[in-house]
């Protein structure tokens, strides 16, 4: 064996060691992520919070939102910037003063002037039109 030849094979050999040694540090943060319990994005504290609703759109019906779920209008759900996914929040019309449960499960609006996005089923039961915004106010479901 020349020296070329025997530097290739060390060379080539402490590449797969520097390969497995990469894949075993893959493998174990991999693992040590499956483990670990699932995060969910924002906050389930809800602090009391006013402002406009507006009523999901009927076309997004069957999509799944951001928690994953598929949407349906006829539950009883809305989505918030922040809240935590499958946190009930009570929303209350502030001109009629109807109330309603809602669960969080999606992200938005992305809206600036807007607070939550709700389903058609909870807008009608606040007394709010299908395709119309209102004021509304949040706090924690009891």
């Amino acid at each position: 064996m020349n020296v070329k030849t025997h530097l290739r094979a060390i060379s080539a050999a402490i590449g797969a060691v520097a390969l497995s040694a990469s894949l075993s540090a893959g493998a174990a943060e991999a693992a040590a992520a499956a483990a670990a319990p699932a995060q969910s994005t924002g906050s389930s504290a809800v602090a009391e919070e006013t402002g406009l609703a507006a009523v999901y759109s009927d076309r997004l019906n069957g999509r799944r939102t951001a928690s994953g779920a598929r949407y349906d209008r006829t539950k009883l759900t809305a989505a918030h910037k922040t809240l935590a996914f499958g946190t009930n929040v009570k929303v209350t019309n502030t001109q009629n003063g109807r109330s309603v449960v809602v669960k969080i499960t999606d992200r938005g609006p992305k809206q600036a002037n807007r607070i939550l996005d709700i389903s058609p089923h909870a807008a009608r039961l606040l007394g709010i039109g299908r395709h119309a915004m209102a004021e509304v106010k949040l706090e924690p479901a009891t």
